[in-house]
């Protein structure tokens, strides 16, 4: 089975004024940071990886939308191996950008990272595409991060997510502005895997977001 890395961007950006994709941590984009921590999961060549029965990596897929122009600008001299796609439903939600990973990446497993968690790093996309692996890849499977912020506190839930390929392929026949979480329920399995990594909780929407995530470098 193959995974399909995808990087939501699509978002107009409206509060925090400018494309999220483009904002600097640390001198270096959020669509950046997130693209080089994805890198890790290329490291293998599709040899190896078939030859130890684990699932052969493309090369990351950015689902851009209202900030098309600006995103294509910044990230084509820097990381030339990305595949960049233009979603004409962006406005509608995020499922529309997911349906179109799905057409562009068919029969594969999507490994969803929207661009508002960008300090996730490259142990948890090896963590996951682990897991996935040890789950049989599943093609209606969801598989989901979580971590527990303090002691006693519940479960919470982040990104990014693994999609199998059947699952994935349903986001089509939804309404544009479907929530995402209704495949969640249609998933089989359900799974989750525990995490260290307190930045699958983020969600860089505004200027006071970003602040406190470079405070984190």
């Amino acid at each position: 089975m193959t995974l399909a890395p995808v990087v939501l961007a699509a978002g107009a950006s409206r509060r925090l004024g400018y494309p999220k994709a483009l904002a600097d941590l640390g001198g270096q984009s959020a669509l950046c940071r997130l693209l080089a921590a994805l890198g890790g999961l290329q490291a293998d060549t599709p040899s190896a990886s078939e030859a130890s029965g684990r699932e052969v990596c493309e090369r990351p897929l950015v689902i851009t939308g209202h900030h098309d122009r600006e995103i294509r600008a910044h990230l084509q001299p820097a990381t030339p191996d990305a595949e960049l796609a233009f979603n004409p439903d962006w406005s509608v939600g995020r499922t529309s950008s997911v349906a179109l990973a799905a057409r562009l990446r068919p029969g594969s497993d999507l490994l969803v990272c929207p661009v508002d968690v960008p300090l996730v790093g490259s142990a948890l996309m090896r963590h996951l595409a682990d897991e996935w692996h040890q789950l049989g890849a599943p093609p209606l499977g969801w598989l989901a991060p979580f971590t527990c912020p303090r002691s006693g506190q519940g479960r919470r839930y982040g990104h990014p997510l693994i999609l199998g390929a059947k699952l994935a392929e349903q986001a089509a026949a939804l309404e544009p502005d479907t929530p995402l979480r209704v495949l969640r329920g249609r998933a089989a399995p359900l799974a989750s895997v525990e995490s260290a990594d307190m930045a699958i909780l983020d969600d860089l929407d505004t200027e006071a977001d970003l602040r406190a995530l470079r405070q984190r470098l």
